[in-house]
């Protein structure tokens, strides 16, 4: 096994921090990856992991040389690759990532387009809405909305999402119009958990630049946006959500928008993949198709 192989599996160990998962991934016994890492600690001189039951970690020596191994690993392939990508369209599969609704209402549909333009890439779609761990699970990128909590991924920014208050024709009839916030209360709220960390989300909206926010009552708490919206839809209260999600039913007028000058904060939406110095060509291609694609759909949505 030559030392660019080597570097490699010692790369996948640090990531998946399991030898087990990195030799799945690669398709190698894991033996065959114990003992690389062996010949690998062999030849440098130093113990490059530490080893435990339930999880594999870099030492001190091993966080240096995984970076030094990111570098030449890269400049390897791109040796590589220097004169057949202008001769070749990019290949090969990319596992991407996405929230539930923007799986099933933007990237969805508008993939075909994007098979066809590269009929040499093939894409593993993941929709959930809760976070993953990309390393661990293997994915290329993932597009998320809202804050981040993960620095050790590399960020690609795509713009925000526009959040809206809305209400079923229904509710209005019954409860009123709220023209500000201050006409709040009296009214309820469908109140959304987080599925990732159940905390029940106040009602915002942006006031002279500052965030404000109140802990508008409700009756029924959900925790996916299809249930978000169907409890609207039902009358059970407001709720803020993105532009997007229900521009059909304001279309169709089974929702309303209200308090157009009270919209909460736009959430910022961003491609997310693991540290690398360069993208691979697939995922270069992806990523901007997927730039452009949802900087049209939030411009729809305004």
């Amino acid at each position: 096994m030559d030392r660019i192989d080597l570097f490699r599996i010692f790369v996948r160990v640090v990531e998946c921090a399991s030898f087990t998962r990195a030799a799945d991934m690669l398709g190698l016994p894991r033996s065959s990856v114990s003992s690389a890492i062996q010949d690998l600690e062999g030849r440098v001189g130093t113990r490059l992991l530490h080893r435990t039951t339930r999880r594999v970690s870099p030492t001190h020596d091993g966080v240096a040389f995984y970076e030094r191994c990111l570098r030449l690993i890269q400049d390897v392939e791109e040796a590589e690759g220097l004169f057949r990508q202008a001769r070749q369209q990019p290949t090969g599969k990319l596992k991407v990532d996405v929230p539930g609704r923007i799986g099933r209402l933007v990237l969805a549909p508008a993939l075909p387009d994007f098979l066809a333009t590269h009929p040499g890439i093939e894409i593993e779609l993941g929709v959930s809405d809760r976070a993953i761990d990309l390393v661990e699970q293997g994915v290329d990128c993932a597009l998320r909305v809202g804050s981040l909590s993960d620095t050790s991924l590399i960020a690609r920014p795509l713009g925000d999402l526009v959040l809206i208050n809305v209400a079923s024709p229904g509710y209005l009839d019954t409860h009123g119009i709220p023209a500000t916030p201050a006409d709040l209360p009296g009214h309820v709220a469908v109140r959304y958990a987080s599925p990732s960390t159940g905390r029940v989300e106040d009602w915002e909206w942006m006031e002279d630049g500052v965030a404000r926010s109140l802990d508008l009552p409700g009756r029924v708490t959900v925790n996916s946006a299809e249930a978000y919206i169907a409890c609207c839809r039902a009358g059970l209260g407001l709720i803020q959500i993105p532009a997007y999600d229900v521009r059909r039913h304001l279309a169709a007028g089974e929702l309303v928008e209200v308090m157009p000058a009270h919209r909460a904060a736009p959430l910022p939406m961003a491609l997310l993949y693991p540290h690398r110095r360069h993208l691979s060509p697939r995922l270069e291609v992806f990523a901007q198709w997927l730039a452009s694609l949802m900087l049209r759909e939030l411009e729809a949505a305004v």
